[in-house]
């Protein structure tokens, strides 16, 4: 996978910089489960000061995807599959929620940049990275879009636990592509101001991956 970062996450300060970076690659499992994560070695790599790296790896504890313990170091967390059940009921409740309230409430703005998005998947390569980068950019288009700052945080959380997991079955799972196709009726839906066509897809879209991951564990 590559290391570019998930794409229409703005800018922001430099500790959000360094979050995003440093999430991405723990997502994508270039940091891999119980990998030591060294603040000074990621600070250089990145090309930050190690003052806004440490304000995004507390941030990244208290997202559960990392891990630090006195006189250890900090580490990224592994993944509980347990926890997968706990993930898909939090999900199953906020991702249609989340849905429904973009079809309604998306600007003109939103809807273009998602009509983009749709473009873009319609079009879009078999490549394992570009296709997980690019589920996760349509998830954070449609969590916009809710004009829910609080709704968004909270999903692109559990999002980021939930790709984690599908990640770390990538080669066992066999349609990848199929999956994040599903979204091009949602985002079809969301720009048609359909909110229950949308919040039923979105709805199906996660019992879907819960159904996937569990039938190859």
């Amino acid at each position: 996978m590559t290391s570019s970062t998930v794409a229409g996450q703005g800018h922001g300060t430099l500790a959000d910089q360094a979050y995003r970076s440093i999430a991405d690659r723990l997502v994508t499992l270039q940091i891999r489960p119980g990998e030591p994560i060294n603040d000074e070695r990621i600070a250089g790599e990145l090309g930050f000061g190690r003052t806004p790296v440490r304000e995004a790896l507390k941030r990244l504890e208290h997202e559960r995807l990392i891990v630090a313990y006195p006189r250890r170091g900090t580490f990224a967390t592994e993944v509980q599959i347990a926890d997968l059940g706990h993930i898909s009921e939090v999900r199953l409740q906020l991702e249609p929620l989340a849905a429904a309230l973009a079809a309604e409430r998306a600007s003109d703005g939103d809807r273009a940049g998602l009509d983009r998005l749709l473009a873009q998947l319609a079009k879009s390569s078999d490549g394992e990275g570009d296709l997980i980068r690019l589920d996760m950019t349509l998830h954070r288009a449609i969590y916009a879009a809710t004009r829910n700052p609080y709704l968004e945080d909270t999903l692109i959380r559990y999002d980021n636990l939930a790709t984690r997991i599908w990640c770390l079955f990538l080669d066992r799972l066999p349609d990848l592509a199929g999956h994040v196709h599903e979204h091009g009726p949602l985002l079809s839906a969301i720009i048609d101001r359909d909110a229950e066509k949308a919040k039923a897809l979105a709805a199906s879209h996660v019992k879907g991956f819960e159904v996937a991951i569990r039938s190859v564990i």
